[in-house]
Formats: structure tokens, sequence, C-alpha cells
């Protein structure tokens, strides 16, 4: 029997239990995610040996790019802020500083405590930098109503970091290539970090804006059908993405503005959140599919022989370099004491890790190198979807009754004052 037929039986089987039984899940310590790799493992040669051929990086990279687009897209659309400074305040400081610190601190690792070239270990810090917005779905908004600063933080980071790791992911493959960095600095700031991001903001806004004013304008001549009006935002998600690229721009960051920009432009609320739930479908099945082929990908003896270092990693950033990073970047800022290390807790890594790690594979990162960043990039990626994935939520059950105990008390005194 041909594996796919084998794949496809496994992901409708699962469909059928997480949809039945997610009642019962949501109340266990466990994300879905989790669920999803175990079965994955299950289905590679160390379980059920149901997976024997494994899929290429070409494959691997347009399926990751596929999930990673559709929940930028989302993420975006649950954006509720003003467009001011001091609305996104909190974003800017997790962009600003804690993602340079965390790429630069897994580079620092790379270089001197695992003997990695300088391009190697930029790439390998930058790899890792995005947190995941696909995964995350436990910690990031619910629905666009939600205020909460923590799940805005985290929602906001997701969608921002995808992007802008990626002048680093640039900077650390052209420096294997040329370790000359003279020969294309100028280069590199002009067109990876100027142009592309510029050109990203610019197409988000443009294509989103395009698409929506025809489709306004069609509506008052004649009503488009329900059940066809949902492939808007994915129009507007594979135009965006597409004609981005065409310019050369970051598609990650014009899918994520287009996602602000229909938020903000579409006036009916119905099709709003028609389209956001049409988007976050269809990212948890992409999301089945890549995590089941991430646990059937895993070898035991790249693991061994790569363990040492991706435990290292993990630890590291997982529990010291993320945690202290989201402390420092909330210096100075009047918030709740217990937000900055959930911050720094969730900094969960998944699909966007494995969509770096993809496409610098395809780019030509190879041989020992390419092995070594590699299997670092997914134990780091299976640890924190187990630890993240036992620990989400619980800690955001925790955390949601501390701030209705919270809300409660401000609200006992405020009618004590008034009395």
């Amino acid at each position: 029997m041909d594996y796919h037929i084998i794949y496809l039986f496994v992901i409708g089987f699962l469909l059928i239990v997480v949809t039945l039984g997610s009642g019962w899940i949501s109340r266990l310590p466990i994300s879905y995610a989790l669920i999803y790799l175990i079965v994955g493992i299950l289905m590679s040669p160390y379980g059920f040996n149901l997976v024997q051929i494994r899929p290429g990086a070409e494959f691997l990279e347009r399926l990751t790019e596929l999930v990673v687009i559709i929940s930028l897209f989302s993420c975006g659309l649950k954006m509720n802020r003003p467009l001011r400074a001091w609305a996104w305040q909190s974003t800017a400081r997790l962009i600003g500083i804690l993602m340079p610190i965390c790429i630069f601190s897994v580079a620092a690792i790379g270089y001197w405590g695992l003997g990695m070239g300088v391009g190697a270990a930029i790439l390998l810090g930058a790899i890792l930098a995005p947190t995941d917005p696909v995964l995350a779905s436990e910690v990031q908004i619910s629905h666009p109503n939600d205020r909460d600063e923590l799940r805005f933080g985290l929602t906001s980071e997701g969608g921002l970091n995808d992007a802008l790791a990626f002048p680093f992911v640039y900077f650390g493959l052209r420096w294997l290539k040329d370790t000359q960095w003279q020969n294309w600095a100028t280069e590199w700031v002009m067109v990876d970090l100027v142009w592309a991001i510029t050109a990203g903001l610019a197409m988000g806004v443009m294509v989103a804006r395009s698409v929506i004013w025809v489709d306004n304008k069609l509506q008052k001549f004649h009503r488009v059908d329900a059940l066809m009006e949902d492939f808007v935002g994915l129009s507007i998600i594979l135009l965006t993405y597409s004609l981005t690229e065409f310019v050369n721009g970051y598609g990650f960051l014009a899918v994520f503005i287009a996602g602000i920009t229909t938020q903000r432009h579409y006036h009916d609320p119905e099709k709003k959140n028609s389209q956001l739930e049409f988007t976050e479908t269809i990212e948890k099945l992409a999301e089945i599919g890549t995590i089941l082929l991430l646990g059937s990908l895993l070898r035991i003896e790249p693991i061994v022989k790569y363990g040492g270092q991706g435990l290292l990693i993990a630890f590291l950033l997982l529990f010291v370099i993320r945690p202290v990073g989201a402390w420092i970047s909330s210096m100075g800022q009047n918030t709740n004491p217990i937000r900055p290390w959930l911050l720094g807790w969730f900094g969960i890594r998944g699909v966007g890790s494995l969509y770096y790690l993809f496409y610098s594979l395809g780019e030509g990162l190879k041989s020992e190198v390419g092995e070594q960043i590699s299997w670092i990039t997914l134990i780091t990626v299976v640890i924190s979807i187990v630890l993240h994935g036992i620990t989400s939520t619980p800690l955001m059950n925790w955390y949601d009754r501390r701030i209705e105990t919270r809300n409660q008390r401000l609200a006992a005194l405020f009618v004590e004052s008034t009395k």
C-alpha cells in the first residue's frame, strides 16, 4: 500500500479523535502538537514503521512555508490595537531587544561552545529565533476582543519575528558562502535589511487594501456566495505573499501586515470573524501534517550524535536566554511582575524554525555543518513541543485565574471608594 494512503488515514483518524475528544484534551496538560508528535514517532521505523519514505527538503520547505503564512495572516487578524507607538510598546521590546539577544546568545554558544564558524553560528541563532505562531494557540489571543497584554505580546511577537529573523538567516548563509564579509555587507544592508523589510510592509498594506476595495465595490452590485466568501482571506494571503516575493520583499512580514490591514478595513465583524475561523481551520489541518512528518523524521543515530549539543542549546535557550532576555526587554515597563517570566517561558519553537532550516538546506547548507544545524534545530523544536505542550494549559489557566482575582479585587476597591 502507498505510504500516502496510510498518511491520509492517520490524519483522518487524528482529526476525528482530537475533534470529538477536544473537551477532554483541553483539560489535560498536553497540547495538540504533542499528540501529533507522538503519533508521528509511532508512524516512524521506531514505531509501527508505517512511513519509510523521507520527504525531501524542498517538499518540507514548501509545506512549512504554507503553514507559516496562513498562521501569520491569522495572527494579523487578531491584532486589536490602534497603530500607535504606545499600543505596540511590548511588541517593539520583544522584537528589538529580546530577538537579538536570542540570536546572538545562541550564536555565541555555537561559536565558542560548539566550535562552529561565524556564519554557521549566526545561522543557527537565526533559525531558532522565531517563536512559533502555529503551535502557540494556547497562549495567544483567542479572539479579536481579547485585550490581555501577555497574549497580545506573544501573538504579535510570533507574527513579526518569523519575518524579521530572515535578515540574519541571509547573513549566516552569505557568510558560509563567502567569509570575506566586506564583499557583500553593503548588499546585505541595502537589500536584505532595508529593501526587503520596506517592501514587506508596503506590499502587506497595498495588496490587502486593493483586494478589500474590489471586494467592497463588487458587493454593492452582487453578494458573493457565503460559502465562497471565506476564500477572500486565502486569496489575500496567497496574493500578498507571492507579489511580495516577486519584488524580493519579505513575504512573511507582508502577510502579517495584510492580516492587520484586513482586520482594520473590513467593517463587517461577521466577515472578519468568518475569515479568522476559516484560516485557523486550514492552519490546524496543515499543522497536523507538519508535526506528524516531524515525528516520523526523527532518527536515533543522529540524535545520539548531536544530542548533547541539542540539549545544551535547548536548555540554555529555553531556560536561560529567553527568560533573562524577556526580563531585560520588560525593564522600565509598569507591568504585572508575572508577565515577563511567562513571556520568557512561552518562547515556543516550532514550524517557523523548521521552515528556516529547510530553506537554508535548499540554499546550499550541507555537509557536516548542515547536519549539525539540522539536528540541533530538530532536537530543540521537539523539546519545546514537549515542554510547552505539558506546561502551557496549566500555566495559562493559573494566569487567567490570577488576572480574574486581581480584577475582582480592583472592582471591589472601586465600589468601596465610591460609597
